[in-house]
């Protein structure tokens, strides 16, 4: 397969999706994929490093770009840390680490 009939291909694709999705962006790519399945292994539980190898990557720092700071990785971490029964957790408001702006969440993916 070529590159200009991937493109196709991937375009074709993209463009069926949007009809059933509109959140699915214009400009759909390889890339696209690659990140959203890194961002859900990373979102997963699965550690950086395995990441990094599964992408191929020769430096481990070209993966931290998908381990960009996820607000929903913060707040389960931070009710993970300290338990609701804690004097903590009265101090902790970590309804602050929901996003509910689905332009600004597609921004922050880069599907905008």
């Amino acid at each position: 397969m070529t590159k200009d009939n991937a493109r196709d291909f991937i375009r074709k694709y993209g463009d069926t999706a949007r009809a059933v999705c509109p959140e699915v962006p214009e400009n759909v790519h390889p890339h696209l994929f690659r990140h959203s399945c890194a961002m859900s292994l990373y979102r997963s539980g699965v550690h950086l490093t395995l990441i990094s190898e599964w992408l191929g990557h020769a430096n481990f720092e070209t993966t931290l770009i998908y381990a960009h700071a996820d607000t929903e990785i913060k707040r389960q971490a931070i009710e993970k840390a300290i338990p609701k029964d804690s004097l903590l957790s009265e101090h902790i408001d970590t309804e602050r680490y929901k996003v509910d702006d689905d332009e600004l969440l597609k921004e922050l993916c880069g599907l905008r």
